[in-house]
């Protein structure tokens, strides 16, 4: 059983509302400071247009600027740094140069986003989340990534997708509904995410070979595509096998799967030349993501490991040995064996309404009324029960801070040997609010690019990472090496660090 259908199934015995979200060329180009767009334009003279005067001329336009504040509103708002769009800056306009109308002008924005993806809207608007940045691993591979969201630009993929979908707003539609395969049930959406409709798988495969077409007219590697479609395939199986599926923002859940489409890019790069065409250009990318925030951001708070802590909140606690957390933009998720699932969240509380009044209230589904009782918590009033629902069983625990309700909801299946109530207890009671010096020392994690010396391996490059499971897997997949691969002396790699 997939942990999509725990969170699903939590979801749907509990009502849960109000909850409280973790998360809250080249000489053309130009960094917007308010936004954190970069800007390319290209006149047939190589005059330099701004992106706001073509918008003026393009019909297209006002979709995408309609649509970008929603944008950044919904992927925690644009990333800036002046290294990393510099590099960016390079890459885009390169592409523009190559591309089928260099008359074309685009606003690349890089989104504050842990999530891999990218995307493109009518009107040149290009996004690519820092999240995907710090899995590529060269410039061409970036370029791979932008030339295909120029492509659905350039081949109006977008118009025609609105004119299919004229019914449905773009902020307001749902990524995905209930799944075919009934066992793995109803996919909980998250609340204000903007859902970005599909492309059609052939307009999905235009798009790759209209940007691995430009790529390689810019001078970069063709093969690029197909390797990194290969890093994101490997992305997503590590993360499914240790994390709850989340496919709301993933690049992979909005574009076609990987196997037969990097075959397909493959052929396409071998059209444009045998392996070794173009340039990598792997140090300058590396130089200019090196000190990028890696992870989630202060705002949503931090995954350590099995620890979740939030420096703005103030709170933190842990989960057992054997389970993986995820910090959704719903809610922080944890899975562990046994298809045990846990979900934390807030709510806001009145501080006049009692604990066990709230728990008795109607929003828990099943619930077992002899099961409710008071506690304290490090000295925070503290409500525990029992509830069942179908197949599992359930623990919630509600902790009062302030004006702020905490709730741990722990599933797990009512034929499993482990016991809600412990692995409830055990989580809640690692619950505590972080003192002034906890806070302060908490540090973001960022990308740290560094040189392997002479005995250097994988595993002792890995062991100098922070805050992430499986540091070894996690840093082959960041470099892209298998598990074969040895890592090279004089060779730079990734590593997240704070």
């Amino acid at each position: 059983m997939r942990a999509l259908r725990r969170l699903a199934t939590l979801c749907a015995l509990f009502a849960v509302s109000g909850c409280t979200t973790f998360g809250a060329g080249l000489d053309t180009m130009a960094s917007d400071a308010e936004t954190g767009s970069i800007r390319a334009g290209y006149t047939s003279t190589r005059q330099p247009i701004t992106f706001e005067t073509a918008q003026q001329s393009d019909p297209q336009s006002v979709i995408g600027k309609s649509q970008h504040p929603k944008i950044l509103a919904a992927y925690g708002g644009a990333y800036s740094d002046p290294k990393l769009e510099q590099a960016l800056a390079g890459i885009v306009g390169k592409l523009a140069a190559a591309s089928e109308d260099p008359t074309r002008v685009y606003r690349i924005t890089i989104l504050n986003s842990p999530n891999i993806n990218a995307f493109a809207l009518p009107g040149g608007y290009v996004y690519i989340t820092r999240g995907l940045l710090a899995l590529a691993n060269d410039s061409s591979e970036v370029a791979a990534v932008i030339g295909h969201e120029m492509g659905h630009i350039t081949a109006n993929h977008g118009i025609q997708r609105q004119q299919r979908e004229q019914a449905a707003e773009l902020a307001s539609r749902v990524v995905s509904e209930v799944l075919e395969n009934e066992s793995a049930g109803q996919i909980a959406l998250a609340k204000g995410k903007l859902s970005l409709a599909q492309f059609s798988r052939q307009q999905e495969l235009q798009a790759d070979a209209l940007g691995i077409k430009h790529i390689a007219r810019a001078g970069y590697d063709p093969f690029a595509a197909a390797r990194f479609l290969e890093a994101m395939d490997s992305y997503s199986k590590m993360r499914n096998a240790f994390q709850a599926t989340d496919p709301n923002l993933d690049f992979l859940a909005s574009h076609p799967s990987a196997p037969q489409r990097i075959t397909l890019a493959g052929q396409l790069a071998r059209s444009e030349g045998p392996p070794g065409t173009g340039t990598r250009d792997r140090d300058r990318y590396l130089a200019g993501i090196d000190g990028m925030l890696f992870g989630d951001s202060a705002v949503e708070g931090y995954v350590r490991e099995r620890t979740f802590l939030h420096p703005g909140l103030g709170i933190s606690f842990t989960v057992p040995k054997g389970f993986s957390l995820d910090n959704t933009a719903e809610a922080v998720m944890a899975t562990g064996p046994d298809d045990t699932a846990i979900r934390f969240d807030g709510v806001a509380l009145a501080p006049n309404r009692g604990l066990v009044d709230y728990v008795n209230s109607g929003w828990i589904g099943g619930l077992e009324p002899g099961s409710v009782r008071q506690q304290r918590i490090h000295g925070l009033e503290a409500v525990s029960a029992r509830a069942r629902g179908g197949e599992y069983n359930f623990d919630v625990t509600v902790i009062r801070l302030g004006s702020q309700v905490y709730r741990f909801l722990t599933a797990v299946p009512a034929k499993a040997s482990v016991d809600a109530g412990a692995i409830a207890s055990g989580v809640a009671g690692s619950f505590h609010q972080l003192s002034a010096a906890e806070r302060a020392a908490l540090k973001p994690l960022r990308i740290r690019i560094v040189e392997a010396r002479q005995g250097d391996t994988a595993g002792t490059l890995a062991a100098r990472m922070v805050g992430v499971e499986a540091k070894e897997n996690m840093f082959r997949l960041l470099n892209e090496l298998t598990v074969d691969d040895a890592v090279k002396s004089g060779e730079r790699y990734k590593i997240v660090a704070e």
